[in-house]
């Protein structure tokens, strides 16, 4: 078989920075710049994901500028090891607003695995109240998450229904914020948000309208997925649901989070699947707050042993095999 060739703009790129290579956490990697006002090695996200050859095996950090980056971002599944460094949450932004379907919708699509993302802001602004529009509110992801052993460092999601489509694969979120109305976390992947901000935009759904925090997608009893929320906070303008259904099997535990009176005293919806609620796994763990009082829930609400809180709220739970130890 040849051998792979980089793009000549990846070569240059990759020249420059070759004998500075920097680690965090002792993996070392190589650089690429992106910035808008051409002072770095690409323009564009994209074109800077375009120059890294198929079947990369060695960590490329793709540094991105400040500034707002309107453009669709996709990484594809032969495109593994990047690291997608923002310079701040609020301060780098890929913004976009398509909402023709769910699939077709996200700003940023990562189908790759071994992935990394810190301080940047992915933004699906076709709903979004803060702009005033008056956009009948659709799906609208903006972000989808589909590669396995992907984390995420102090990002940001904005949008207003399906704002993370976190779609399968073992992930990680840590001192992210994530925002929106309906069903905002969704999805079958084996994920843990850990210090995790959950923000609830009531004033995009109107006046005594619920939203739905999460739509987990489990669809099998053997399959170990599951949403987990361990130490969080949820913050908001309007009440929710803590989740509702997405697939007969789903599951999710909010372990030691700080729930508001937001809250719908309920506290889950079974959705599409009322008289199955016996085959969903809903259960809350050691939380506080106004909402987190339990004693007008759900009579299907789970109430886990503690050995099962204790394996799901782990890192061992999506970090078996210490992938996370050898990401920068």
């Amino acid at each position: 078989m040849a051998p792979h060739r980089w793009h000549l703009s990846a070569l240059l790129a990759l020249f420059i920075v070759s004998q500075q290579a920097v680690s965090i956490n002792g993996v070392a990697y190589h650089t690429i710049t992106v910035d808008q006002s051409g002072h770095g090695n690409f323009r564009t996200i994209q074109s800077a994901i375009n120059s890294i050859p198929s079947n990369n095996n060695r960590w490329i950090c793709i540094y991105v500028k400040a500034g707002i980056y309107r453009e669709k971002v996709v990484i594809p599944m032969d495109k593994p090891f990047i690291f997608l460094r923002g310079a701040g949450r609020k301060r780098t932004f890929i913004v976009w607003g398509d909402h023709l379907s769910i699939s077709q919708s996200p700003t940023f699509s990562m189908m790759a695995d071994n992935f990394v993302a810190r301080g940047i802001s992915f933004m699906n602004n076709y709903n979004l109240p803060v702009l005033k529009n008056r956009n009948p509110r659709k799906p609208a992801v903006a972000a989808m998450i589909a590669g396995d052993k992907a984390s995420f460092y102090k990002c940001s999601f904005y949008g207003v229904q399906d704002t993370l489509w976190d779609v399968e694969g073992r992930h990680y979120f840590k001192g992210c914020f994530i925002e929106g109305a309906v069903d905002f976390i969704f999805g079958a992947g084996q994920s843990i948000y850990e210090k995790c901000m959950i923000s609830v935009v009531g004033r995009a759904l109107g006046p005594g309208i619920r939203g739905f925090i999460t739509a987990q997608g489990r669809d099998s009893p053997k399959e170990t997925n599951g949403f987990v929320f361990k130490e969080c906070k949820v913050t908001g303008d309007g009440q929710a649901y803590l989740g509702r259904p997405w697939r007969v099997y789903s599951r999710v535990l909010f372990y030691k989070t700080e729930m508001p009176g937001i809250i719908v005293p309920a506290g889950w919806d079974p959705w599409n699947y009322s008289g199955k609620e016996q085959l969903l796994t809903y259960a809350e763990h050691d939380c506080y707050g106004a909402g987190a009082d339990t004693s007008k829930r759900v009579s299907w609400e789970k109430r886990l042993s503690t050995s099962t809180v204790m394996g799901m709220t782990s890192l061992g739970y999506i970090n078996a095999e210490g992938w996370l130890n050898g990401q920068p």
